[in-house]
């Protein structure tokens, strides 16, 4: 949302309401999205201001998004995923706008009658998958619960790959 000489301005989803100021429990779907677009800008190396003008909203706007205090309208969602350059549905579904997928099953469905395959390249395939989506729904929790679900999980359910990986992607903790 820019003025003609390409600032940014506030939304109109951006004005305060009694709702939108109301304290949030811990752990709420709103602090869980505002987690995700936070580590999502983090990985890749936007600063909150960067990320505000490139989405077209206000940095505080932004900022009570990312602390879970406001609750972004679909097309703000659609902004900050094209600023983010990821998808607009992984933020809608985070969002509760819209239902999760099982995505999962179809490919592994797909996976499993390609004739082009063999047996052994298909569960290469179907192991790989499933490690990646493991990597990314730990990735996507708070630092410290990470480390304890990677320490809980271990290399048995999760490759060292996707072990490390999590490993490496751990920023210094804001508080």
């Amino acid at each position: 949302m820019d003025d003609e000489a390409g600032r940014a301005v506030s939304a109109p989803d951006e004005r305060s309401d009694a709702a939108a100021d109301a304290p949030r429990e811990p752990g709420s779907p709103l602090e869980e999205l505002g987690g995700y677009i936070r580590h999502q800008r983090e990985s890749a190396r936007l600063s909150l201001r960067k990320l505000a003008t490139l989405a077209g909203v206000s940095n505080p706007y932004l900022s009570q998004i990312e602390r879970g205090l406001r609750k972004p309208s679909a097309e703000i969602l659609q902004a900050i995923a094209k600023a983010l350059e990821i998808s607009s549905e992984t933020l809608y579904v985070k969002a509760g706008i819209l239902e999760e997928r099982e995505d999962a099953d179809d490919l592994v469905a797909v996976v499993q009658r390609d004739p082009h395959l063999t047996d052994p390249q298909r569960q290469a395939l179907i192991e790989m998958y499933r490690s990646f989506r493991r990597l990314s729904e730990l990735q996507a929790e708070p630092r410290a619960r990470r480390r304890h679900l990677l320490d809980v999980v271990g290399t048995g359910d999760v490759d060292d790959a996707a072990v490390r990986a999590a490993a490496l992607s751990e920023e210094p903790e804001d508080s």
